[in-house]
């Protein structure tokens, strides 16, 4: 990560960012249009570091500023399905805690369990279950992180309660509820889906959880949002795609553009 490391800071002239991004599936709009002094770097770019094969997954590291604040932006992240282990999953994290950040945004796309919850819809995450079987933490310690990291509130209070007021100013509709990750590729069946619902899971994805344990072993306050893409496995009788996830992301662009910002001036 030295090499990473060093030519990240090269490139952004040594700029020490408070706020870290990692926006998930097809929510690449945020960085895009909401970023200023834009410094952006491929992930083909950068030595060492993982290349990003998911679906809607730019693979830009996007540093500037918004809202005031330093912002370093990762547009897509690393999955387990796409044969990493949980160093490269996490890399992005590493990189952005490495870089200074002490508060971590993270977004994803997840499939809605919660009946309530319709595609297009967001969710503030209050709690998470790692269904992945595996942990970032595993193995040597690193420095700077903690070997048992508390995770009993993950998901920092204070953060979320700036997010539901700053929901409330934006005129955006913010769910609140727990996600599960799992390792994927396939989509669940209705059987898990079911199992999952019983057990109080809210959403359904692929990610995100593997970046939430680093961070809070790196002592980095976390917030969590994820835009619900569709009804997840047996709750609508339609088969998941995942052209779902870019149309839920596309029509909800302007609401979760107008949170984050709302969110940033707070926070």
């Amino acid at each position: 990560m030295t090499e990473t490391l060093d030519y990240i800071r090269q490139r952004t002239e040594d700029k020490t960012p408070s706020i870290g991004m990692i926006l998930g599936s097809g929510l690449n709009e945020f960085a895009d249009n909401c970023i200023q002094d834009a410094i952006t770097i491929p992930y083909s770019d950068i030595p060492g570091f993982p290349q990003s094969t998911a679906p809607g997954h730019k693979g830009n590291l996007i540093m500037g500023s918004t809202e005031g604040k330093s912002v370093v932006c990762m547009q897509g992240r690393f999955h387990k399905y796409e044969g990493y282990g949980m160093k490269e999953v996490t890399a992005t994290i590493r990189l952005m805690a490495d870089l200074g950040i002490d508060t971590f945004i993270v977004t994803n796309a997840s499939g809605g369990i919660n009946p309530a919850f319709n595609a297009g819809d967001l969710m503030l995450i209050t709690d998470h279950v790692n269904n992945i079987g595996d942990n970032p933490l595993i193995g040597p310690m690193e420095p700077g992180t903690v070997r048992f990291p508390d995770m009993s509130i993950a998901y920092d209070l204070d953060l979320r309660e700036k997010a539901e007021a700053a929901a409330t100013n934006a005129g955006v509709k913010l769910h609140k509820g727990v996600y599960l990750a799992n390792p994927g590729p396939s989509f669940e069946t209705p059987a898990e889906i079911r199992a999952y619902a019983s057990l109080g899971i809210d959403t359904v994805g692929m990610s995100t959880v593997p970046e939430v344990i680093y961070a809070r072993s790196r002592g980095i306050r976390v917030l969590g949002i994820s835009l619900i893409s569709n009804k997840a496995a047996g709750l609508s009788g339609q088969l998941l795609t995942e052209e779902e996830v870019f149309e839920a992301a596309n029509a909800a662009k302007d609401s979760i553009s107008g949170l984050m910002q709302e969110i940033l001036k707070t926070i």
